[in-house]
């Protein structure tokens, strides 16, 4: 959640970094540069950080929520909070955090601060996926927990909109910054590069390498998201690259910076189920809004190997 002070939702600057005076308050955390830096040329321009502490806490306390909305006001909230799992052992922790969470905003939104914009994210995983890029409007599939989660979130963002509130969905696809967790499979692969081009012995082992997804840049989705907050008529868009790769490709990529052959150090299991053969977004709708991924799959694996 962020405060600009104003009554009314601010609008972009063109070409500078939001500064902190700027803001009503020093809300702790990051605030991201609207328009997004990040470029081919420079796609770590993304963000800065607040002075001070963190306020660290559970989207799913409602008192909290009520407390940060109604004594702030913020022009904008965005709800990003998530564990990207469809394991169903996390079924209660995505209601509590995805679902309840986005109800916890929206009702303190509704009651303390109608003037605020909200931001709710959606998820590909959550629609029909036939192997084609996948449209805002495409009917949606609760396949696993996380999928029903995201769902429901969906649908409570546009109860509130029919109550007059400012609320969009941006359904997001893989993306990916020098930030990502160790335990997510794009990161395991650069850490495992990097581990070789540092002369360690290492093997890693992970499942199907034909899987198709995207290689986004978290700076380019976050850019799409600002920009999608700024729209009168649309509501609801799917915010990815359009472009999907093999896992066999991000293997390549990253094990040819290291100057090594990924053969060598990767051995492919037989265990794991995919949840999809192949996911990518059409993102058409934010593309006539003006909005495009600049940074491909070379340059994001570039930048993660050397962070």
């Amino acid at each position: 959640m962020r405060s600009t002070g104003s009554s009314s939702r601010p609008s972009v600057p063109s070409n500078n970094y939001v500064k902190r005076d700027n803001f009503r308050r020093q809300w702790p955390g990051w605030i991201l540069s609207p328009p997004i830096a990040g470029s081919q040329q420079d796609p770590r321009a993304v963000c800065f950080k607040i002075e001070g502490s963190w306020t660290r806490g559970d989207v799913g306390d409602r008192e909290l929520v009520r407390s940060l909305i109604q004594s702030d006001m913020p022009d904008m909230i965005f709800h990003l909070a998530a564990n990207s799992s469809v394991s169903h052992e996390l079924l209660w922790e995505h209601q509590h955090t995805i679902l309840k969470g986005t109800l916890n905003i929206l009702e303190c939104v509704y009651e303390f601060s109608p003037r605020s914009a909200v931001f709710i994210t959606g998820s590909g995983l959550q629609f029909e996926n036939k192997g084609e890029p996948i449209k805002a409007t495409d009917p949606f599939f609760a396949g696993d927990c996380y999928s029903m989660a995201r769902i429901q979130s969906v649908y409570a963002a546009r109860y509130y909109r029919e109550k007059g509130m400012t609320v969009k969905t941006g359904y997001l696809f893989h993306h990916d910054s020098p930030f990502r967790k160790a335990r997510h499979l794009n990161r395991m692969i650069v850490d495992a590069a990097q581990a070789v081009k540092k002369g360690k012995k290492t093997e890693l082992e992970i499942g199907d390498i034909t899987v198709e997804k995207e290689f986004g840049y978290a700076g380019d989705i976050a850019k799409g998201i600002f920009q999608l907050m700024q729209q009168n008529e649309l509501q609801e868009a799917c915010i990815g690259t359009g472009k999907a790769w093999p896992v066999e490709k991000w293997l390549d990529t990253c094990f040819s910076l290291a100057g090594a052959n990924w053969k060598d150090h990767v051995r492919i299991g037989t265990d794991f189920v995919p949840s999809f053969k192949r996911l990518v977004a059409d993102p058409s709708d934010m593309e006539k809004i003006g909005w495009k991924a600049e940074v491909d799959i070379e340059t994001l694996a570039n930048l993660m190997m050397n962070s």
